[in-house]
């Protein structure tokens, strides 16, 4: 739950935003890890794309001997697919939610709303994005695994979401078969994923910028 406001970074030029991409960092992070992303992405068409950059609440993080810090919910175990919060987990992204509900009260239609997240943020944005019961216009996942895979109400409106996978075949911290049981989950729900493998340990990679500016252009374009 974001315990202070989203940075918010506004089309350039002075555009009045048409789209919006939110982005949920990861754990022990903030909304500003992301900031210097977007103006490497050059989005295929050139929408006009506010940018939301949640921070996540500190808290208490058991595999980290119980030390707050900036966390969507707390992890139990480093089996990162099966000892989570879930409870944390799922306000979370009830709060993400909340965002995109905010957003369309400022004129964007929901099927111009995209959620990303990375690592522990793609946890909340897989939950936040295929329960939510107005249909959006994407779903990235960088780097994570879909925590409530087993337990998801999916909403009728995004059963047919665009959605892109990510992951790093070199990944320490979430290793890659996380990523693809994820993504396989996805696949068995009905949803139309699509996979992306990177030589890269638990980040981003250039060739990965390029892939996502593409994708958000054929998503919002």
């Amino acid at each position: 739950m974001p315990e202070s406001k989203p940075l918010i970074i506004e089309p350039d030029q002075g555009r009045k935003a048409d789209a919006v991409v939110i982005i949920l960092h990861g754990l022990g992070a903030d909304g500003h890890d992301f900031a210097p992303l977007i103006p490497a992405l050059n989005v295929l068409g050139k929408p006009a794309i506010r940018y939301v950059l949640p921070h996540a609440p500190s808290r208490p993080v058991t595999i980290n001997g119980g030390m707050r810090m900036p966390a969507w919910y707390d992890i139990l175990d480093m089996n990162l697919g099966r000892r989570i919060d879930e409870i944390q987990l799922k306000a979370s992204a009830k709060q993400v939610q909340g965002l995109i509900d905010e957003q369309r009260r400022l004129g964007i239609d929901s099927e111009r709303i995209i959620v990303a997240g990375f690592s522990q943020g793609g946890a909340v944005a897989y939950e936040a994005a295929l329960s939510y019961p107005e249909p959006l216009g994407g779903l990235l996942a960088l780097s994570t695994y879909f925590a409530t895979g087993d337990s998801i109400e999916l909403a009728e409106a995004n059963r047919h979401l665009a959605t892109e996978v990510h992951h790093g075949t070199f990944d320490p911290v979430v290793p890659e078969s996380l990523g693809r049981a994820g993504f396989e989950r996805l696949r068995a729900l009905g949803i139309p994923a699509e996979y992306r493998t990177y030589p890269m340990a638990h980040a981003l990679c250039p060739q990965q910028t390029v892939d996502i500016g593409n994708w958000l252009g054929h998503c919002l374009g």
